[in-house]
């Protein structure tokens, strides 16, 4: 998994919208994406400009599950 950003809103409403249902991911609060290294190709072919922030560590991995807050009852 590869850790990327996008340079403002509107591109990443456009790559979100272009990644759903091709490629799992996970969005970060920081703004950060963390996808599977063929969608990096996949962003490029649709001139979708991004970022490229490193390999995801396991740490942001499973920070991004361990965000997710059960509802209450």
């Amino acid at each position: 998994m590869i850790t990327i950003t996008f340079p403002d809103r509107e591109t990443e409403k456009r790559a979100i919208g272009f990644l759903l249902g091709r490629f799992s991911g996970r969005i970060l609060k920081s703004g950060e994406h963390i996808i599977p290294e063929a969608a990096l190709e996949a962003l490029a072919e649709q001139k979708i400009q991004f970022t490229v922030l490193g390999k995801t560590t396991y740490e942001q991995h499973f920070a991004a599950v361990r965000d997710i807050v059960p509802s209450t009852i």
